[in-house]
């Protein structure tokens, strides 16, 4: 069979496309226009790589919203267990860690990056780099290239271009433009897994950079226990990435300072002498309530109540003043892309036959965790499978 293969970009759900059709005998080109392949996925990577979560199916969906169910199969057909397996297939080991993540041994996307851009070099994987995707019509696709202009005629094309967070690394967004200049629908992108933007007060630079652990964050729909860093910026990490879809609808947050403790307990514990003990070493020993959870009750809190129930129940629920969420050039992903609708359930264009489009480019949304990396290995898959029947029809 005498056919061609083309993905555009080269991160995680692309090289997946490129592996599936690759190992079924189809020539590939990848085009990536920076100089490296899977530049966000090695940064991704950089504090610890965790490619997905072991847990059932049922509640791995749960981290994926409703709007998304055209996802669900997809998902489906490339679950937790069969990334472990295909990452032990490039010879990685895993290890599974407290909060049921799962890593390489190694902690980084570096080696597994290398032995997945080995493996595709042997199923004759042509990988491009500095190829710019300037043009195309759904047949032909023009680059600019070191070499000049170079025009490719694939069978098929997957694209897989990101969403428009990180943008050095090339998740620029800017293909938006071509699908409008096509009358592709585009939902706007929308900044996920991001910084809380604080005005910070001066007396909470001493706090810059510690980690806030064994909180509640309360959002206007729901409670998350999780964990956050104090930032110059604001606040970030887990436990603020699990809600940033609620706070890019309502802004409005509150801190659960001591989520194992009732109102009762903590008034309780306020209420007893506190001797010879200054008021920030008796909350301390009283609560186990330490520096970084007192500046937070200081910087929101003032004037803090007098009556040790007010006080408590501060403690319980302490809005956080902030200004939203930081710019999308600063999250970890976007929401927004193409809808489903857009695409058949092979996540074919509906209006550009033989051209599929994968991972961070689609409208879906998921906190880290290794939601996203699953994620985008799976659609990657699935193009990559669907692909393939397309090319034998």
């Amino acid at each position: 069979m005498h056919k061609q293969a083309l993905v555009i970009g080269s991160g995680p759900s692309g090289l997946m496309a490129a592996d599936m059709l690759s190992a079924a005998g189809i020539p590939v080109t990848i085009a990536e226009a920076k100089p490296s392949a899977g530049r966000k996925f090695l940064m991704a990577g950089k504090s610890g790589l965790n490619i997905t979560k072991d847990e059932n199916f049922e509640s791995f969906l749960q981290s994926f919203y409703d709007r998304q169910t055209p996802l669900h199969p997809i998902l489906e057909a490339f679950q937790s267990k069969d990334v472990i397996g295909w990452a032990h297939e490039l010879g990685l080991k895993t290890f599974i860690g407290s909060t049921k993540r799962v890593f390489p041994e190694a902690m980084k996307a570096s080696p597994l990056l290398r032995a997945w851009l080995s493996k595709l070099s042997k199923q004759e994987v042509r990988l491009q780099t500095k190829w710019r995707w300037i043009h195309g019509d759904g047949r032909a696709f023009v680059f600019d290239t070191p070499d000049g202009l170079r025009t490719l005629y694939p069978d098929v094309t997957i694209l897989a271009l990101g969403g428009a967070s990180w943008p050095k690394l090339g998740s620029d967004g800017a293909w938006t433009s071509w699908f409008a200049g096509k009358n592709i629908p585009i939902t706007p992108f929308t900044p996920c897994n991001v910084a809380i933007d604080v005005n910070w007060s001066p007396h909470m630079i001493t706090q810059f950079g510690k980690p806030l652990k064994a909180v509640a964050f309360l959002t206007s729909n729901r409670k998350v226990r999780g964990e956050a860093v104090i930032s110059e910026k604001g606040l970030e990490g887990g436990g603020i990435y699990e809600i940033t879809r609620d706070l890019r609808q309502n802004q409005d947050l509150k801190i659960d300072l001591l989520p194992d403790w009732s109102v009762e307990k903590i008034a309780n514990a306020l209420s007893k002498p506190k001797g010879k003990l200054s008021q920030s070493n008796f909350w301390r020993k009283a609560l186990k309530l330490g520096p970084e959870k007192q500046a937070l009750l200081h910087e929101f809190g003032h004037p803090l109540p007098i009556q040790a129930l007010d006080l408590a129940k501060l403690m319980k629920s302490l809005f956080v003043q902030n200004e939203g969420l930081r710019p999308i050039e600063e999250a970890i992903s976007t929401g927004g892309g193409i809808p489903f609708d857009a695409m058949d359930a092979g996540l074919m264009l509906k209006s550009m036959p033989g051209v599929f489009c994968v991972g961070e480019m689609l409208d879906w949304e998921a906190p880290t965790g290794g939601y996203l990396i699953s994620a985008a290995l799976a659609t990657g898959r699935w193009a990559g499978v669907n692909a393939m029947d397309y090319l034998m029809k």
